[in-house]
């Protein structure tokens, strides 16, 4: 197996990888729907999977499901158990990989999201692709002029508000309503990764929030998370064919989704093929072994599929009426915490 240092985040991809990428992101529903060779994890049957699948574990309930309720606050007494477990699925052209369907309870993904984008966004420590071409400012910053541990939520935020570009006459003034409902494509948690040289910073970076990083050690207790890249989709954007290889371990990548369905391209161990796998809320992929080092894009998203009990965050209870003007945002996004260990531990 290569390993990460003989690897170049700038190498191009193989042909292949291309050309199937291409073909998804060019796809109509009904050739998605007819396409028998994209693998929909949450239709997977135990019992007869299709040619190449196969199931390598039962997660047990036990060691998550505490976690998760103590995450959003309930008793396990209270909570249903989960008789079998979680489904923890292998490709045999894809060694390392683990694909898991709905790892991510509805309430904890609501929970999640909502730290995850009222909390972290808003702290001023974590970059966004946004802060490239804009001075982003921060609703407490002009309102009471706090400290980033008290700012508020950019959804609370005046939605008119307009935060200026570092270069006028390249780019408009922008309203914090665009930037939540069209420029925002990313932000960073922990390590700040830089897209544009493809390489972490030498200072030390902000603390990686402990509570997600607690969340996920329940079901991937082999990887630290250090760093994330909070994705942001809306249908008709796409991730182009990449590898994860900036980091300075080898340590497996964690990726989880919420919201509408994503079509997920990682390629096989030869990189003479590859597979996409039709992502859905809650669902998990963890890339290790040499998948940890696999080409792998989001060439589409699926419009109109985000469940119901989601669509309407981040108005989705009746104390977070605040946010009634942004009811339905989640409907037309899918977002895709992917998650990273940076260095190797003493």
């Amino acid at each position: 197996m290569a390993h990460i240092k003989d690897l170049n985040a700038h190498e191009r991809p193989p042909e292949a990888v291309r050309h199937r990428y291409k073909e998804i992101q060019k796809a109509t529903l009904s050739e998605i729907e007819s396409d028998q060779k994209i693998i929909d994890l949450q239709a997977l049957n135990p019992e007869n999977l299709p040619s190449g699948i196969s199931l390598v574990q039962w997660m047990p309930a036990a060691d998550v499901q505490p976690v998760f309720d103590q995450f959003i606050g309930t008793s396990s007494e209270t909570t249903p158990p989960q008789n079998e477990g979680i489904p923890v699925y292998a490709h045999q052209s894809v060694s390392g990989l683990q694909i898991i369907p709905s790892l991510l309870p509805p309430d904890v993904q609501v929970e999640l999201l909502t730290r995850l984008l009222h909390r972290d966004l808003s702290n001023t420590a974590h970059q966004t692709n946004v802060h490239l071409h804009y001075d982003v400012t921060y609703p407490s910053q002009e309102e009471t002029n706090t400290d980033a541990a008290n700012t508020l939520s950019f959804f609370e935020d005046d939605p008119n508000r307009t935060m200026h570009p570092k270069d006028p006459t390249v780019h408009k003034p922008l309203t914090v309503k665009q930037f939540l409902s069209k420029k925002l494509r990313w932000a960073t948690l922990g390590g700040q990764y830089n897209w544009t040289t493809k390489e972490y910073p030498p200072e030390r970076p902000p603390a990686f929030p402990d509570d997600v990083a607690k969340l996920l050690h329940a079901a991937f207790p082999n990887t630290d998370a250090q760093a994330a890249i909070l994705n942001v989709y809306s249908p008709g954007d796409t991730l182009s064919p990449h590898r994860d290889v900036s980091e300075e371990c080898d340590v497996g990548l964690i990726s989880v989704s919420f919201g509408c369905d994503g079509l997920f391209l990682i390629s096989h161990d030869d990189g003479q093929g590859c597979e996409i796998i039709r992502l859905r809320s809650g669902d998990a992929v963890y890339m290790d072994g040499t998948s940890r080092f696999a080409w792998h894009a989001v060439p589409k998203i699926v419009a109109g599929t985000c469940p119901t009990w989601l669509a309407d965050w981040p108005s989705v209870s009746p104390d977070s009426a605040k946010y009634d003007i942004w009811k339905g945002w989640m409907s037309g996004k899918r977002v895709n915490l992917n998650v990273r260990q940076m260095t190797v531990q003493d």
